[in-house]
């Protein structure tokens, strides 16, 4: 019985343990949980007069053994049968803990040595909401991810083979989720 006692009380720290791990976060000043996204971060095309600038985006307690992170911005409502990629950049030094707003324009510019995959839209830029008209809400999904080393892809790679590798990759990941529809 002493034996059965010691095990649950070590199950019982292990529980506390983990329990006190703090777990990545994604945070934005400009947009929020299941907010609408204003004007400022709406595409300027296809139907839609937006400013087309990405939010700010602030990250903290990534795991430890983070050397990179990816950012990703996606809607899975896109009527595409494979979503739409906004945004997608990786080997973001893991130094960082931020993107300024604007930071998905070439005017403003990431930080040194990240890498911009051609999004949907067909650029390397951010690409903000734009769903079809009468389409209802859509969810976009911006997503950081703490990578232990940087990625090596193709020049030509596209957002869902970043994808793949993130998932296979991330030690872990915070979302952050905004709406939108027209």
């Amino acid at each position: 019985m002493m034996n059965l006692h010691k095990w649950i009380v070590g199950i019982g720290l292990f529980t506390a343990v983990l329990g006190s791990a703090q777990a990545m976060t994604l945070s934005s000043k400009d947009i929020g949980e299941g907010q609408l996204l204003s004007n400022q971060f709406v595409f300027n095309g296809f139907g839609c007069t937006g400013e087309n600038i990405s939010p700010q985006l602030a990250w903290r307690d990534a795991p430890e053994g983070t050397k990179a992170y990816a950012v990703t911005a996606y809607d899975p409502d896109a009527p595409t049968g494979s979503g739409w990629w906004h945004w997608a950049v990786y080997n973001i030094g893991g130094d960082q803990q931020q993107l300024a707003q604007g930071a998905g324009s070439k005017h403003n510019g990431l930080p040194k040595g990240a890498i911009a995959l051609k999004n949907d839209f067909g650029t390397t830029d951010f690409g903000g909401a734009c769903p079809p008209q009468g389409h209802g809400m859509h969810r976009y999904e911006f997503t950081v991810w703490a990578l232990p080393n940087p990625l090596e892809l193709p020049k030509d790679a596209s957002p869902a083979l970043l994808g793949f590798m993130l998932r296979a990759q991330a030690l872990g990941s915070a979302k952050l989720t905004a709406v939108y529809h027209r």
